[in-house]
């Protein structure tokens, strides 16, 4: 039996189910869920992301977390953690830089959270015994700083989608359609009175998953300290839009069709993030991708590279533009940060935190 199959028998017999609840499905669902069975990164995948673009990528952020770690004092113990690793190329790039701050490997206890069996597969034939994994973030010891990035993870996470009618809000769900395929439809909204005010037609996409995030991070870097980096694609300002996608060999596909069998993704909300951490006693702060790696000092990195490699030019200039370009991923990649009071981490100036 296909996923396809066992949601339409599902639908069938209990009605149709939220946007979340088929993410959750096509994602996770331990015979069919593309992360659990089937994820395919890379060129020769259906996406790609930033730390395949570019080794830069993976180096800055390992100059981000070190310069992080001086800042917090140098701390004898820290937690260095990637959540959502992918196929272990970030966290291998930070590595490689982190060999070379002084002290910084002797402090890091280096974990990767991920639930993916065949991505920990793939993880553990790249970087072997220094790494330590868990399936979530409360089950990463307490009691030591921590300093987290998570690249292309937010978007993974399950969001609804309400939709502003001319008689007020629904919700969008996934029923069966007449010759018993799966179709969008609208149903009334309990939620409707807590929703904001819109005009009609426009879509209001709601993550509790990504909040709850936001707050886990918060609640345990306001016990513990450090910083948690998340990268993603989304809005950094509260608004509108239907931004479910699904991904196949790189090219977007009906999000209904053959579930399972690519990624699917919903723009960050990066402010409910931020404001989840917030609450938690956490101080919070974002940047564009461009601005952050800029800031960082891409450009010079860029210029090394071509020193070194002058042949290598052309396709250094091109994984540069596709990185920090505003019609690449420059501006539609937001970098926030989530950090204990009293600090603030490079390059995030103090101006710019909430």
């Amino acid at each position: 039996m296909s996923l396809k199959r066992r949601l339409a028998d599902q639908i069938a017999a209990n009605g149709p189910i939220t946007v979340a609840q088929y993410m959750i499905a096509c994602l996770h669902d331990p015979d069919f869920g593309y992360y659990a069975t089937r994820p395919a990164l890379g060129a020769g995948g259906d996406f790609i992301t930033a730390p395949l673009v570019s080794q830069m990528f993976g180096e800055l952020l390992g100059v981000w977390a070190a310069a992080s770690w001086e800042l917090m004092g140098r701390p004898d113990e820290v937690r260095f953690v990637e959540m959502g690793p992918g196929d272990g190329t970030l966290m291998g790039d930070m590595l490689k830089t982190l060999r070379h701050a002084p002290g910084f490997l002797d402090a890091a206890d280096v974990w990767l959270v991920e639930t993916s069996a065949p991505l920990r597969a793939l993880q553990a034939e790249r970087l072997g015994d220094r790494v330590q994994w868990a399936a979530s973030l409360e089950e990463l010891p307490d009691g030591a700083p921590l300093i987290l990035v998570a690249n292309e993870l937010l978007d993974c996470l399950p969001a609804r989608q309400f939709v502003r009618t001319a008689i007020g809000w629904s919700e969008q769900v996934i029923g069966l359609d007449r010759d018993g395929e799966l179709a969008f439809g609208l149903i009334p909204s309990a939620a409707a009175g807590l929703l904001p005010d819109a005009r009609p037609g426009e879509v209001y996409e709601q993550s509790p998953a990504q909040a709850a995030l936001g707050a886990a991070l918060g609640a345990r870097i306001a016990a513990d300290g450090g910083a948690a980096l998340l990268i993603d694609y989304g809005r950094a300002e509260p608004g509108f839009g239907d931004t479910l996608q699904a991904l196949r060999r790189h090219q977007k596909v009906d999000p209904l069709d053959d579930p399972g069998t690519a990624d699917l993704t919903i723009h960050a909300d990066f402010p409910a993030v931020m404001g989840a951490a917030a609450r938690e006693g956490c101080e919070t702060a974002i940047l564009t991708q461009c601005d952050f790696l800029a800031r960082l000092g891409i450009g010079a990195r860029a210029e090394a590279l071509v020193r070194a490699a002058p042949e290598k030019s052309a396709t250094i200039g091109r994984q540069l533009t596709r990185l920090i370009a505003g019609d690449e991923m420059g501006e539609l990649f937001k970098v926030c940060v989530i950090h204990s009071p009293g600090w603030t981490p490079p390059p995030f100036d103090e101006s710019e935190g909430e």
